[in-house]
């Protein structure tokens, strides 16, 4: 029996996707519920009149939206009965999901694919890949 289920979340719809298949699979396991901020990920807007604005504001900017987006999943969550927690973490998604999973209780990973193929997957890279590589628990990758 899975205790405590990780599912890396974003505004994305395989993400939303990963979120549903833990909590129908896992319902008896505590959710986390985890978005890893990117620093290098600068919304648009970041920069104004080629000027780049105050960094610290960016990341404050990008904190807000991830506890509401984590807000959102608590409510939805809660809703159904789900005991749920929420975690934001800093730093290159793959590695902050994997370090996250290794330094927390965690039993199981469970994450969306965006699906990509061929050379879109080799040049962008995948999140859900390098995670199933590099986890110290079972990981579950939701099409």
């Amino acid at each position: 029996m899975n205790r405590n289920v990780l599912v890396p979340v974003d505004d994305s719809e395989p993400a939303s996707d990963a979120l549903e298949f833990a909590t129908d699979h896992y319902g008896d396991a505590t959710i986390t519920a985890l978005h890893v901020v990117d620093p290098t990920d600068f919304p648009v807007g970041g920069f104004e009149s080629g000027v780049m604005t105050d960094i610290d504001q960016i990341r404050e900017n990008q904190k807000g939206h991830a506890e509401n987006l984590l807000e959102d999943v608590r409510e939805r969550l809660t809703d159904r009965g789900v005991d749920v927690e929420t975690a934001i973490e800093f730093g290159k998604p793959s590695n902050a999901i994997v370090e996250y999973a290794d330094e927390h209780d965690v039993d199981l990973v469970t994450i969306g694919s965006h699906g990509r193929t061929g050379a879109s997957r080799v040049l962008l890279g995948s999140v859900a890949e390098t995670v199933v590589r590099r986890s110290p628990v079972p990981v579950t990758v939701v099409r």
